[in-house]
């Protein structure tokens, strides 16, 4: 990162760069005729004012473009008013939902929201962070790069307030809202299962992430309560890309006898995937089946529909930013929480029942 010079304290920025160009609150005072303090229980609709004198003041803001000092307003309250969500992939409609949850929550308790993509990059996250920081922001809805804690950690020290999304960190307390990997991952398997299938292929992320751990984790009870044997050539660990969903399933396919599922950990594997199967002229469900944690984006979501695990994305979102917000104004609990949504099975065109032929 570039050097940063030398922190200008914040009265001296205010002054040097918004008195000379902007109108002040005693301004707006002698212009309405009345008191500063008058002029600020206007602004923060604070106190007694008469509806005539209110309609004064206004006129005077507004017939002097008058913009209130919020750096100043900050300073006297501590806060900004501004939130940080840091996710790992904005262009994945799953995160551009929890955003839309984030932002719509976070509106209606006048604070504003920063969005920061780091890639799954631990280095970028670093440099976010380090923003965000400088940038004063009240609270982080972190999605982490990795499950070590020292992201929260670095925050929790500067006394920022930190909710954790979709994932969990090891050796750290704090709050996490997520969807149900185990349960959905399961649930999923379980309808292959049922389907027939047997030999089930496992496309997953990042070896390291608690969400990758626990997909895997239902993946494998399904199997165990079904008294199918865990065959670890069937399990392929990448990352939550289409290019390393091409190139797991590519894997996967060169097996001997091949897989007659495949099941993918989210929905950009499960795309890189459907990638390589109409590579292989492989069609679906007629060849092979496929199914996938969380809703497959456009333009590959139209044909064909693939069953799914479905996290309540905007729920998600407003949950976390619910729980950041009462960290902020200390109206949550003592204890920091675990809160874990359901997932919802949807069963769709691109899983069936395993022809005799195939198994």
């Amino acid at each position: 990162m570039a050097d940063v010079p030398p922190a200008t304290a914040p009265s001296e920025v205010a002054r040097s760069n918004l008195a000379e160009t902007m109108a002040t609150i005693r301004d707006v005072a002698k212009r309405a005729g009345v008191a500063p303090i008058t002029v600020s229980r206007v602004l923060n609709n604070s106190g007694y004012v008469s509806a005539a004198t209110r309609a004064r003041v206004e006129q005077a803001a507004a017939d002097l473009n008058f913009v209130p000092n919020m750096l100043a307003h900050s300073l006297r309250s501590n806060r900004t008013n501004t939130l940080a969500l840091v996710v790992t992939d904005i262009t994945n409609p799953f995160w551009t939902t929890v955003a839309r949850g984030v932002e719509d929550v976070a509106s209606d308790q006048n604070f504003n929201v920063i969005f920061c993509n780091t890639d799954e990059s631990e280095e970028k996250q670093a440099q976010y962070l380090s923003m965000l920081l400088r940038r004063r922001v009240d609270g982080v809805l972190l999605v982490p790069a990795s499950s070590a804690g020292d992201a929260v950690r670095a925050l929790q020290a500067q006394d920022v307030k930190v909710v954790v999304l979709d994932r969990q960190v090891a050796g750290v307390e704090v709050d996490t809202v997520r969807g149900d990997s185990v349960a959905g991952a399961r649930h999923l398997a379980e309808h292959l299962l049922q389907l027939g299938h047997r030999r089930i292929a496992m496309l997953a992320g990042p070896e390291s992430l608690s969400v990758t751990a626990q997909r895997v984790a239902g993946y494998q009870e399904a199997l165990q309560a079904w008294h199918v044997a865990v065959d670890p050539s069937l399990i392929r660990y990448g990352a939550f890309t289409v290019e390393s969903g091409y190139v797991m399933a590519n894997e996967v396919l060169a097996l001997q006898p091949r897989p007659t599922a495949l099941f993918a950990a989210n929905n950009f594997i499960a795309a890189g995937a459907l990638r390589a199967l109409r590579a292989a002229a492989l069609e679906v469900p007629e060849d092979i089946s496929v199914v996938v944690f969380d809703e497959l984006p456009n333009p590959y979501g139209d044909e064909p529909r693939l069953s799914a695990a479905i996290q309540p994305a905007y729920d998600l979102g407003q949950t976390a930013t619910r729980l950041l917000l009462q960290r902020i104004t200390g109206e949550a609990p003592e204890a920091y929480q675990d809160i874990v949504l359901p997932t919802e099975l949807a069963v769709r065109t691109s899983s069936r029942r395993l022809a005799a032929e195939q198994a």
